[in-house]
């Protein structure tokens, strides 16, 4: 719980009084069983409308900080792809990694195998969706991109000033998109969540990821506590009751059920 609420992982220590190698252990072994049961049951998933995004951050040291050895181990920057359900706030799909076009390609196209009906897709304006879209979902979608115009930082003096939003374009790619849902508002606030969820997102601290691997499955413990466990305060049930993939709001203890359970599989398989 705490991990998901904002904390790193020595604040957990000291909370509970837990080993740090032990935090640690059990993030890698609930980040496996949490990724396993996403991939498993986040599927025939009958949205409308979906709006896809990607988060910076980084693991290790920031781009200009790390060696090339570093960076050919992962390190540098981080990119988290999210595909939301505008109608019922799921994370439908995410994926961690690069920003390039092998990486939009990979991310739509497990957006495509999750989804049931045709869609309308929104995204910004990075250019690697407009292949990938197309790719993975040929002409069977509403597809269009919203593009945000920026001018100078309303402080140029100011080192992380970022540039001020003047007006959005919003440009049809595939299909007929409805104007009046062309929009990243949902998967945005959802960025933001995000950020105040996982200590490891939050800017100008020293709590970053120092591995990949603890990166990717803090993502996939933070995206099942979102989906199954955390009621959304416009829905008031969680987005896995709303897309009709859960019949009651998660605990933490039915998320940890998930490792007990695979803990029993894996002693049947050895004595099998």
């Amino acid at each position: 719980m705490a991990l998901v609420e904002g904390n790193s992982v020595r604040s957990t220590c000291r909370m509970t009084g837990i080993a740090k190698g032990t935090v640690l252990s059990l993030l890698a072994d609930m980040g496996n069983v949490c990724a396993k049961y996403h991939d498993e049951r986040v599927r025939n998933v009958a949205a409308r409308r979906i709006q896809c995004d990607e988060i910076w951050s980084f693991c290790y040291g920031k781009d200009k900080n790390v060696s090339e050895e570093k960076k050919a181990e992962g390190a540098g920057s981080l990119w988290t792809w999210t595909a939301l359900d505008a109608d019922s706030k799921l994370i439908v799909s995410y994926l961690c990694g690069g920003r390039d076009a092998s990486y939009a390609m990979e991310f739509m196209e497990d957006v495509a195998s999750r989804l049931t009906t045709r869609v309308q897709i929104t995204t910004d304006g990075h250019r690697a969706y407009v292949d990938a879209v197309e790719g993975a979902f040929g002409m069977d979608v509403d597809y269009a991109m919203l593009i945000k115009l920026y001018g100078s930082p309303a402080q140029p003096d100011t080192r992380y000033s970022p540039g001020v939003c003047i007006g959005t374009e919003s440009v049809r790619i595939i299909g007929n998109p409805e104007p009046m849902h062309i929009s990243t508002s949902y998967v945005e606030r959802q960025n933001l969540t995000m950020r105040m969820s996982m200590r490891r997102f939050t800017r100008l601290t020293n709590a970053f990821s120092k591995k990949v691997e603890n990166h990717e499955h803090m993502l996939a413990i933070y995206f099942m506590y979102y989906n199954f466990c955390r009621i959304h305060s416009t829905l008031r049930v969680t987005p896995a009751m709303e897309a009709g993939l859960s019949s009651h709001v998660w605990t933490i203890a039915d998320l940890v059920a998930l490792l007990d359970k695979r803990s029993i599989l894996h002693g049947l398989m050895r004595t099998a």
